[in-house]
């Protein structure tokens, strides 16, 4: 086999381990993460991580990474297609949503799952998880500012504040997903943030009734 061919079934290797890495991790957290089960589920010999991999550590920082991006492919990509504006900004919401809908990961959310195993324990694993909520909560704002500018959202709307509240209830969908009724969870969290556009919005008819 040639060093490219080499190279190929080692990145698949990798790619598959990190794909399985997190959905584990969105269930059991990436301390639940052990070599033994990863190799279990993937195929591949205990040693054969090794030659991805010096340490656990590096092994929950590629999941975090490998997560930022599924999130990014999967959620923020989608909803770049609808215009520019309001529309935009409900898309993204509404992408979240399929994307728990779907049941991507089996614990529906890795970064939500994380975030509390992680958030009282300083260091590098901590600040990547803070970075690419950081970077996701920036992202929304963005898009709110955008239609504030276009002239889609009232000027006088504080963009950080309606953030974090679109933010806090596409979180609340994981919660009762998991302990309460699913889908009544996604069409509440939907009708939840669509109110709340509309009744900013100075032409509310840019987006659906309901």
């Amino acid at each position: 086999m040639t060093n490219d061919g080499r190279r190929l079934r080692g990145m698949r290797s990798r790619e598959a381990i990190l794909q399985q890495a997190v959905g584990l991790a969105s269930v059991e957290g990436l301390d639940g993460l052990s070599l033994g089960r990863l190799a279990a589920a993937t195929g591949v010999s205990k040693s054969g991580f090794f030659a991805h991999w010096r340490d656990k550590e590096q092994l929950q920082l590629d999941a975090v990474e490998w997560a930022a991006r599924q999130w990014t492919e999967q959620v923020v990509e989608p909803a770049l297609r609808a215009p520019a504006g309001v529309r935009r900004l409900l898309a993204l919401h509404e992408a979240r949503l399929t994307f728990y809908g779907d049941g991507v990961l089996p614990g529906g959310c890795f970064f939500f799952a994380v975030q509390a195993e992680f958030d009282d324990r300083p260091g590098v694993v901590r600040d990547r998880i803070a970075r690419a909520m950081r970077e996701w909560q920036g992202f929304i704002r963005r898009l709110v500012a955008a239609a504030v500018t276009m002239g889609e959202l009232a000027e006088d709307v504080d963009a950080a504040q309606l953030a974090y509240e679109i933010d806090a209830l596409g979180e609340m969908v994981i919660l009762h997903s998991r302990l309460l009724d699913g889908a009544e969870a996604l069409v509440r969290a939907r009708r939840a943030v669509l109110q709340r556009l509309r009744a900013l919005c100075p032409d509310p008819a840019l987006l659906p009734e309901d």
